[in-house]
C-alpha cells in the first residue's frame, strides 16, 4: 500500500504532463496556437542570443581580473614568505611586519578565489545559454515541420485530417 499510492500519484502526474508537453498541431484550426508558440519561442531565442552575446563580451574582463588576482596573490605570497624568513632571525618589528604580509597574502588569495569563482560562473552561464538556444532552435524546427504538415493538408484536401 505504501508503494501503490505514490506510484498512482506519479502515474497521474505523468498523464497530465505528457499531454501538455507532447502537444501537436495537426489541423488548420491549430495554426493560431502554432503561430503564437512560434512567436513566443522565437522571442525567447532572440533574448537568449542577446544574453549570450553580453555574457561572451563580459568573459574577457572576468579572465583578466582572475589573472590579475592570481598574480597579486602569488606576489603577496612571495613577499610574505620573504618577510617570514627575515622574521625568524629578526626583531619583534620584523615579526609584526611578517604577520601583516601574511594577512595581506591571505586576503589576496581569497580575492583570487572569488575572481576564479566568478569566471567559472560566467562560463557556466554561457554554456547554459548555449543549451537553451539549442533547445529553442530544435523547438522552432519542430514547429516549422508541423506548420508544413498543416499547409500540405490544407493544399491537398483529399488526404484525411488526423483526429486531435
Amino acid at each position: 500500500m505504501k508503494k501503490i499510492i505514490p506510484l498512482c500519484c506519479l502515474f497521474a502526474l505523468q498523464l497530465t504532463s505528457t499531454h501538455s508537453y507532447a502537444q501537436k498541431y495537426r489541423n488548420a484550426e491549430d495554426t493560431v496556437r502554432l503561430n503564437k508558440e512560434f512567436v513566443r519561442v522565437s522571442n525567447e531565442l532572440a533574448d537568449f542570443n542577446a544574453k549570450l552575446t553580453i555574457a561572451e563580451n563580459d568573459l574577457p574582463g572576468y579572465q583578466t581580473k582572475a589573472n590579475q588576482a592570481n598574480n597579486n596573490a602569488a606576489n603577496a605570497a612571495n613577499e610574505s614568505s620573504n618577510q617570514a624568513s627575515k622574521a625568524t632571525n629578526g626583531s619583534m618589528g620584523d615579526a609584526k611586519k611578517a604577520k601583516r604580509k601574511a594577512n595581506r597574502a591571505y586576503g589576496e588569495a581569497k580575492d583570487y578565489k572569488n575572481a576564479k569563482n566568478k569566471l567559472n560562473s560566467q562560463e557556466n552561464k554561457i554554456n547554459r545559454y548555449k543549451s537553451d538556444i539549442e533547445r529553442r532552435q530544435k523547438r522552432i524546427q519542430d514547429l516549422e515541420v508541423m506548420r508544413l504538415a498543416i499547409n500540405t493538408k490544407m493544399m491537398n484536401p483529399a488526404t484525411p485530417q488526423a483526429m486531435p
